[in-house]
């Protein structure tokens, strides 16, 4: 009688234990296809390293050994997919989504979250529109437009000195708020916006708006677009002889920017800023974290890997404060988190953006990027 009582009782046993082990899915969009891919493909690998790391550490809410499952989309960064694979992470029942790349992507989605009840950190939507839009799910933990495009605008000014200034967008969400941002800082004395043009993000050739800039005779221009833009218009560039410095915001300044330009991309030519930044100590933690992905991964980091694994780590943490997983549960504590990231300290205010961002401003030097400063 107690031979047949063991195993049964040892079986009752791995069954609770099995069932203690809650599996949470948490959600993660971003381009891993199209021109944006390389992009996506980076915050896809951070995400993954931030979960592997939670659940080997074993991430614990209330007293609960829970086992996190990353749920990964590709949006391509366009708007339909975006919306699309939306729904798809609510119909799957994601707790929380790290996510989009793309503005035009993000903005659409983040109705569909809201109406879900479920958080989204997003690790690169800058366009103001994100967060105005007052959902209260909604955050993101870099600079938006308004920080970005208007820094780099007063800095193309007082800084660069430019005075004949030529303005190129991809009628993207994220190239047009950009741009729009950047104009309202680029005023002062003499200063003259002697063009707006645009292209699109898909476009290859830009000869008809670079040849009508270049009679213009600009001493800097702007393009609020990608990489995979910005990098063969330096080409273009220098093939039609415009000798003038190129500024971007965060879409061009990815270390893949000196490979798509060659050696158009020039030294100290292109000036472009991130979202975010470290100084002091927090250089060390930035550095380890790089170290630690080209490691598991085995390729350098982008751009936004650092923000994706902060999103994550963020998330984690609001649950454990919160001791649940449910997301009108942890929202509260995600609201009024503090914590220290490899990306510094991450904090958000009543709108969701995050509080006192920073941008690293950064420029090429022998083809690769080379940092500058970091501004606040």
């Amino acid at each position: 009688m107690t031979t047949k009582l063991i195993p049964l009782a040892v079986a009752m046993l791995f069954a609770a234990n099995a069932s203690a082990q809650q599996v949470v899915k948490i959600g993660h969009v971003g381009p891993v296809s199209g021109p944006n891919s390389h992009l996506g493909k980076d915050n896809e690998n951070a995400a993954r390293m931030a979960i592997d790391e939670l659940n080997a550490k074993g991430f614990v809410v209330n007293g609960q050994k829970v086992t996190l499952q990353l749920v990964a989309e590709d949006d391509a960064s366009d708007p339909k997919q975006g919306t699309a694979v939306a729904q798809k992470l609510v119909d799957a029942k994601v707790k929380g989504v790290i996510g989009h790349l793309n503005s035009g992507t993000s903005v659409p989605a983040s109705k569909i979250y809201n109406d879900a009840g479920i958080p989204q950190i997003s690790p690169a939507t800058t366009a103001t529109q994100y967060t105005k839009q007052r959902f209260p799910g909604a955050f993101r933990v870099v600079a938006n437009d308004a920080k970005l495009g208007g820094t780099l605008g007063k800095y193309a000014v007082d800084t660069l000195k430019a005075k004949n200034i030529a303005v190129i967008d991809d009628r993207t969400t994220y190239g047009q708020g950009v741009a729009t941002e950047f104009l309202k800082g680029a005023k002062g004395p003499g200063v003259k916006i002697v063009g707006k043009e645009f292209t699109s993000a898909t476009a290859t050739d830009y000869t008809a708006i670079l040849t009508s800039i270049r009679a213009k005779k600009p001493d800097l221009v702007f393009f609020g677009g990608m990489d995979s833009v910005g990098g063969p218009m330096l080409k273009q560039m220098k093939a039609l002889g415009i000798d003038a410095r190129f500024m971007g915001g965060d879409g061009i300044c990815t270390e893949s920017l000196g490979r798509l330009a060659g050696d158009a991309v020039g030294e100290g030519k292109v000036i472009c800023a991130e979202a975010g930044g470290v100084t002091g100590d927090e250089e060390k933690a930035m550095a380890d974290f790089r170290a630690r992905f080209k490691q598991k991964t085995g390729v350098d980091v982008q751009l936004y890997a650092p923000y994706v694994y902060d999103a994550v780590m963020v998330m984690a943490a609001a649950m454990q404060k919160a001791n649940s997983v449910e997301p009108a549960k942890y929202l509260p504590e995600l609201k009024k988190i503090n914590y220290k990231g490899v990306t510094g300290q991450i904090a958000f205010d009543q709108s969701g953006d995050i509080n006192n961002g920073a941008l690293t401003l950064y420029t090429f030097k022998g083809g690769k990027r080379s940092k500058m400063e970091v501004i606040r």
